[in-house]
């Protein structure tokens, strides 16, 4: 593929990534407000404490074979076939296994209807077991636009039906309902959207090549599920279900943010790398243009979404949501760097080196659990503000790794995120003391959305950042095109 056709699937993955990834987080926000208006924190906790064994369960499941199979330059049915099957098998002997372990689950809890409650919530992991292998055949054929509609409409249906559920006095029933349909829909979905069908003509050769990359790629999203979910079990073991809804809201709102990012990026991003992988100075072109792209994206909107989060909170949850304004402002700071550490991580993947990121982030577990027994005792904050500093720190961690596979001065990834760190943290002090003085909290939110935007803009066109151009002009031609 020549550099110009990868650069123009690049920049339509990126495009239409954007656009569903914003479109999606969306409807997430509205179904998301009307729940969270209806519900209890506490609903929320009852779920919330579950979702780590759903995570991981899914994680250990997919066996990082979605990211083999992309990495893998030339891959046939039998590859996909492998996979599917031993998906679907391993989610079978998971599921067996959390079912029976369900009462232990409620005793460590202190919460008896989690018994019936996890085994119905574990069904989710099952069913998406059918469609790890379509996912990986549209993220190869970097068919972004069909893995963002099934996303789309599977929020759409689940999001609706939560709510009715919900008007209806569900209460926690019905957001695990949601999750269980949402997984269901958006299975179906990767069905109809990729011509690839299952068969027995499996290669176990096949399958145990691609296990020795795999298998590290297996632990390091086993290890990060667990770092994600870690605070969640601390709250719900000696914390009430009150406390760890409040956290997990703010969570979800800082990972849909970052989300909104990653997902427009992670489609593109490692076949990208892969394509490029052969010739070095392709490759750390087309690597640095996308660490700058994200840094462009990530820093104005996760510092802008920490500027206003307890006046968004409060507008669109009410004050029974309020302690989850001020978490939610600390998260969004960790949250700025999230999507440049993916697209780090990426690139060292595009090398199969997932022994490389296996071990850091087993590394960077270790830190956050050392985290949560030291700062126990001085509460959610305390935790929340150590382990955010730890998020922004590891990025040199991972720029190191990084430095395994192509020659990036520590001084040029600086200024290839500096630059947009630094514009939107200016921004962001400016808007605030600006606009401190509005009482009204809808006024004060807007006008506060409004302004910080206004300056970015400013400041990007006058200094001439080539990247605001590039999206500016690639935007309008869509639009001009319809495309």
């Amino acid at each position: 593929m020549g550099e110009s056709t990868l650069k123009e699937k690049t920049s339509k993955g990126l495009f239409w990534g954007g656009l569903s990834n914003g479109l999606l987080q969306l409807m997430n926000l509205l179904f998301a407000v009307i729940i969270g208006r209806i519900l209890n924190p506490s609903d929320f906790g009852v779920v919330g404490v579950l979702t780590i064994f759903s995570a991981i369960a899914s994680t250990m499941q997919e066996s990082g074979f979605t990211a083999a199979l992309v990495n893998r330059k030339e891959v046939d049915a039998r590859d996909y076939n492998s996979v599917f099957w031993f998906n679907v098998l391993m989610s079978a002997a998971l599921y067996l296994l959390l079912f029976f372990l369900a009462p232990f689950i409620a005793r460590f809890f202190h919460n008896p209807v989690l018994v019936r409650l996890s085994r119905f919530t574990f069904l989710g992991f099952l069913i998406g077991s059918l469609g790890t292998a379509q996912n990986a055949w549209l993220l190869k054929h970097m068919k972004v636009k069909q893995k963002s509609l099934a996303s789309i409409i599977a929020v759409v249906v689940a999001g609706t039906l939560s709510v009715v559920l919900a008007l209806n006095g569900f209460s926690y029933w019905g957001i695990a309902i949601q999750n269980v349909v949402s997984v269901i829909v958006n299975t179906l979905c990767l069905w109809i959207a990729s011509s690839w069908r299952p068969s027995f003509h499996v290669s176990l050769r096949r399958a145990w090549d691609m296990f020795g990359f795999s298998v590290k790629i297996l632990i390091t999203n086993v290890v990060a599920m667990a770092n994600y979910h870690l605070f969640s079990v601390v709250f719900g073991r000696y914390y009430s279900e009150y406390e760890v809804g409040v956290y997990n809201q703010a969570n979800k709102w800082n990972a849909a943010g970052y989300s909104t990012i990653d997902g427009m990026v992670h489609s593109v991003v490692l076949p990208a790398l892969v394509e490029a992988r052969d010739d070095k100075v392709r490759q750390t072109r087309v690597f640095r243009k996308m660490i700058r792209f994200v840094a462009f994206v990530s820093f104005p909107l996760m510092l802008g979404l920490s500027l206003i989060a307890p006046d968004f909170i409060t507008i669109f949850l009410t004050d029974k949501w309020a302690e989850s304004g001020s978490l939610l402002r600390l998260l969004c700071v960790g949250g700025s760097v999230y999507s440049i550490a993916t697209v780090m991580i990426l690139l060292i993947i595009s090398h199969g080196g997932s022994g490389v990121q296996m071990w850091n982030s087993i590394a960077m577990g270790i830190v956050q659990v050392i985290i949560c027994v030291c700062f126990f005792r001085f509460g959610v904050n305390a935790m929340v503000v150590a382990s955010m500093t730890v998020n922004v720190g590891w990025l040199l961690i991972w720029h190191r790794c990084v430095n395994r596979y192509l020659s990036y001065a520590v001084w040029d990834f600086l200024k290839d995120i500096g630059f947009y760190a630094l514009v939107a943290v200016a921004v962001m002090v400016v808007t605030y003391f600006s606009t401190i003085l509005i009482e009204n909290i809808y006024l004060r939110c807007i006008g506060r959305i409004a302004l910080a935007a206004a300056l970015y803009i400013l400041v990007m066109h006058l200094t001439g950042s080539a990247i605001f151009k590039e999206s500016v002009h690639f935007v309008m031609s869509r639009i001009k095109h319809g495309k």
